[in-house]
């Protein structure tokens, strides 16, 4: 299939980017460019927002019911073109086929459970303390929702936030990644041909911190939702405090796994190594420190090691390939000075820990063993396929060590021990926690991190009151 140019969404029309600036988008598994996204200038974010603004004024005023249907219209849609959707994300993304198509289907879930989910907003009837007095608590969507998205997962990010932003009412203009820009703009053509009302929905791209700058403190916008690194994370978190504006971050990990004594083995590699090669590490929950007990140790490392000689990596359009390239250059080199650095402070490599020849951003599937507390790949988020492996002795160790860092947004144990699993449930700092398996993003729990990894769910009910205001109404009859 072709790969086109994508162009802006503003007031349904797709739109050529006013001042004429394009950027290129690259396959990074061949490094070859294969088309341009527009670059919204100040015309172009007026104009969405100004749209948005008349599209907001329309959405609140339409019936839950009504705003349900049309999400899950476009569910419907998204399914419908979900080879084609997952296609694009291949080719401007580099996972497998399989993963991006899993990542459009589950998107459409997310939708549809969201949509049913604003069905359910209600405010309450309060007792008066007098009875000519009516008392009432009423949730209404809190306005103009500027959403920022990240590249490794183009579909779903966007899918959380416009989920939940239009489902409480509120219109929503996202900032989606120039690096893959496709996909992303072919998920929001499902809302426009499912019949949304025009300017409730928005799509621009551009040099983030130019649309950021500009998007959050606009007096338009009245909610903000980002998803990506701790540090951009908290610079646009002051911004926003500066306007008041309501925010949801989602940021950085660094996920700890414990392994304990008592743990099925088997089940400890295929899962947790299948879900930290998944989109070659490139996962903001992905398993990164694994912190496994002495002694089993052994035992794990030997199946780890194994499990990656099974993987496939490649051109993810291929038959076959189950890890596809990095996203850019960038990451290659972070991935040879992690590695590095771990083997100069005395950490084993066990496999991989090398670039891949040929063209594309291709870099093996990498164990490390003994890898000490000082290496920087136990301290700073990988986001790449370098799996870090240390022994401790107590479980004391392993959960101070879990919380150690200032990151906590996921975190993985595997133990038969009901013992163990309450003390983790207890004491681990994260704001997820699997046990006995890998993670497990269903659209109707609660997805947000603790610490520096940000604050607000983008997953089950919770999801929805951040695009809520809560409101006092207090009536005497008279």
């Amino acid at each position: 299939m072709s790969y086109q140019d994508t162009l802006l969404l503003i007031h349904n029309e797709w739109r050529e980017p006013t001042g004429g600036r394009w950027i290129d988008v690259r396959n990074p598994a061949t490094g070859s460019t294969i088309g341009r996204v527009a670059h919204a200038d100040r015309a172009d974010l007026d104009a969405a927002l100004a749209a948005a603004q008349k599209g907001f004024e329309i959405w609140r005023n339409t019936p839950a019911a009504e705003r349900c249907r049309l999400m899950r219209a476009t569910a419907a849609l998204l399914r419908e073109r979900a080879d084609r959707i997952a296609m694009l994300m291949t080719l401007e993304q580099g996972k497998p086929l399989a993963e991006a198509k899993g990542e459009v289907l589950a998107g459409a879930d997310t939708l549809e459970y969201l949509a049913e989910d604003g069905r359910r907003v209600n405010g309450r009837i309060v007792p008066p303390r007098a009875m000519n007095t009516q008392q009432q608590v009423l949730k209404t969507p809190v306005g103009v929702v500027a959403a920022f998205t990240p590249w490794n997962f183009p579909v779903n990010q966007v899918v959380r936030k416009m989920g939940a932003a239009l489902a409480t009412g509120c219109s929503i203009l996202v900032k989606a990644p120039e690096e893959t820009p496709a996909s992303p703009a072919a998920l929001i053509g499902c809302f426009v041909d499912a019949g949304i009302p025009a300017g409730v929905v928005g799509l621009v791209y551009g040099i983030p911190a130019e649309i950021s700058s500009y998007l959050i403190p606009h007096p338009i916008v009245r909610k903000v939702s980002f998803t990506g690194s701790t540090p951009v994370g908290k610079m646009l978190a002051g911004l926003a405090g500066q306007h008041m504006k309501r925010i949801t971050m989602e940021l950085g990990g660094h996920a700890p796994v414990i392994v304990c004594d008592d743990a099925d083995v088997a089940l400890a590699v295929k899962a947790s190594a299948g879900a930290k090669f998944r989109n070659a590490g490139q996962v903001c929950i992905s398993p990164t420190r694994f912190l496994v007990h002495n002694s089993i140790k052994a035992e794990f490392v030997a199946g780890m090691v194994a499990f990656t000689q099974k993987i496939k990596v490649g051109d993810g359009t291929q038959p076959g390939i189950t890890m596809g390239p990095l996203s850019n250059p960038r990451r290659i080199d972070a991935m040879e000075k992690l590695v590095a650095d771990a083997r100069a402070k005395g950490a084993k490599v066990q496999a991989g820990g090398e670039r891949l020849p040929g063209a594309g951003n291709f870099y093996a599937p990498t164990v490390l063993d003994d890898v000490p507390l000082d290496a920087s790949v136990f301290n700073d988020e990988p986001f790449g396929p370098v799996a870090a492996v240390r022994g401790f002795d107590t479980m004391d160790e392993a959960i101070f060590e879990a919380n150690r860092l200032s990151f906590g947004l996921a975190s993985y144990a595997y133990t038969r021990s009901l013992r163990h699993q309450h003390q983790l449930a207890q004491q681990m700092e994260a704001g997820m926690l699997w046990i006995n398996q890998p993670a497990a993003a269903l659209p109707e729990m609660p997805f947000g991190g603790l610490k520096d990894s940000g604050y607000g769910s983008e997953g089950g009910p919770e999801a929805l009151e951040a695009y809520l205001n809560t409101r006092t109404v207090s009536t005497v009859m008279v």
